[in-house]
């Protein structure tokens, strides 16, 4: 199933994209799926008709894995981490499909990094591997840019990684999915820059859960970004950004200079 947060005439709702006679819908929530439930409202909407937006907002974080692919830690210089290499990004940095990456004044190297991302369904902590389909409330796609000149000036990685418009998300939560061996592909333009795939994560999704809710609790709504294949690579202003992971569908964006 598939489910988008959407804008029309009126402030952003919640629906299941499906197809009524060959036109793709939207079919209205009430509410927000993550507290109310799939609770239909009778509602349908071409999806023509309306704007998608970021899937969910993270009302808490957005935990993200670093150096989870082999080949894309050796194009970093580093070797692959002994535990999951985790850092935050701030809910203040997810936009949705179609909106702008501002490029910001104090970088000159900003770079995509394509991901498979996963969405929380309720408040857990100390998940068990083996227990973590259970907190998951579906997948969706992002792209962890990241000022890469100030990633490396920094020591640190929160401004590299969070300024507003670092994180896309959507085009909507796949709740019928399987992580574990699918394409993650990032093109610029029309031109494929990474190409992996999720079989060849250090550690897998089940791994990252139990890893990262040992020592913090996770919250509905809360998003994880698995990490990215090798590949990254600059943006320039002007450019046109997608990424797509196989069986959710494809996440674009433009990059517009800050200033504008």
């Amino acid at each position: 199933m598939r489910i988008a947060r959407f804008a029309g005439d009126d402030d952003p709702r919640f629906g299941v994209i499906g197809d009524d006679n060959g036109v793709p819908t939207i079919a209205v929530l009430n509410g927000d799926p993550l507290y109310a439930g799939l609770n239909l409202s009778g509602q349908k909407i071409p999806l023509a008709d309306v704007r998608l937006l970021a899937p969910v907002i993270p009302r808490s974080k957005v935990v993200c894995v670093g150096k989870n692919y082999a080949k894309h830690a050796a194009e970093m210089g580093g070797e692959v981490p002994k535990e999951p290499l985790i850092f935050l990004k701030p809910n203040t940095s997810v936009i949705g499909p179609g909106e702008p990456i501002f490029y910001p004044e104090q970088s000159s190297d900003v770079h995509f990094e394509g991901e498979l991302a996963v969405v929380i369904g309720r408040i857990c902590r100390d998940v068990p591997a083996e227990d973590a389909k259970k907190v998951i409330f579906g997948y969706t796609v992002a792209n962890d840019v990241t000022a890469r000149d100030l990633q490396a000036t920094d020591g640190q990685w929160a401004r590299a990684k969070g300024f507003d418009t670092f994180c896309p998300l959507g085009p909507w939560i796949e709740t019928d999915f399987d992580p574990s061996a699918v394409q993650v592909t990032t093109r610029l333009g029309d031109d494929v820059k990474q190409d992996g795939n999720t079989s060849d994560m250090v550690f897998t999704v089940p791994d990252v859960i139990a890893y990262v809710s040992s020592f913090m609790t996770l919250l509905p709504g809360d998003v994880i970004l698995t990490g990215t294949p090798d590949g990254v690579g600059p943006m320039q202003v002007g450019d046109s950004v997608s990424v797509t992971v196989e069986g959710i569908g494809t996440l674009t964006n433009q990059v517009v200079s800050r200033n504008d």
